[in-house]
C-alpha cells in the first residue's frame, strides 16, 4: 500500500514543477474559469447518465480510477484525436461528461478542449483524483478498493 502512496506523491510533485511555467497557469486559469467544475461530494449524486472522462496517462490510471457506470481513459494529449470516435458516436455530443486527472488542471484543460470541440454538458472534477480521495473516497485499481488512509 505504501508504494500506491508513493506513486501518487511522486505524479503530484511532477505535476507542481510543471505547472511552474506561467504560460501554462495562463492556460489552466483560462480553463478553471470556462469550465464548470464539479465537488467530489457532489459525484455522490451522479446518475447513471454520466460519464467520467480520465485523462491521465495509462499507467496512472492503473494506479487507480473512481469507479462508475460509465469510465473512459482517454490521455490528455490523444483527447482530440479520440474523442468523436469514443465519446460523440457512442454517447452524443450532449452527453454529461465530468472529466478529472490527478489534481485537476489537464481535466480542466481537457473539458474546455470538449467543450471547445462542441460537446454541451463538460464538467471537471476539482481537485481531480487526489481531491476525491482526501474527501475519504476510494478509487479502484486491479488491487481492489484503495483509499489514502
Amino acid at each position: 500500500m505504501k508504494s500506491f502512496h508513493s506513486k501518487l506523491e511522486k505524479f503530484a510533485r511532477k505535476c507542481d514543477e510543471i505547472l511552474l511555467s506561467s504560460q501554462l497557469k495562463g492556460l489552466i486559469e483560462e480553463a478553471n474559469q470556462k469550465v464548470d467544475q464539479i465537488e467530489p461530494k457532489d459525484l455522490y449524486i451522479v446518475t447513471k447518465d454520466i460519464i467520467l472522462i480520465d485523462v491521465r496517462e495509462p499507467e496512472e490510471f492503473a494506479s487507480g480510477y473512481i469507479n462508475a457506470h460509465e469510465v473512459l481513459t482517454v490521455p490528455r494529449g490523444k483527447l482530440e484525436f479520440t474523442a468523436i470516435d469514443k465519446i460523440a458516436k457512442v454517447f452524443g455530443d450532449d452527453a454529461k461528461i465530468v472529466t478529472y486527472c490527478l489534481k485537476g488542471p489537464r481535466g480542466s484543460l481537457a473539458a474546455l478542449q470538449l467543450h471547445k470541440m462542441g460537446f454541451t454538458n463538460v464538467q471537471n472534477l476539482s481537485g481531480g483524483i487526489l481531491g476525491w480521495l482526501k474527501e475519504g473516497n476510494t478509487i479502484h485499481s486491479y488491487l481492489g478498493e484503495l483509499t489514502l488512509v
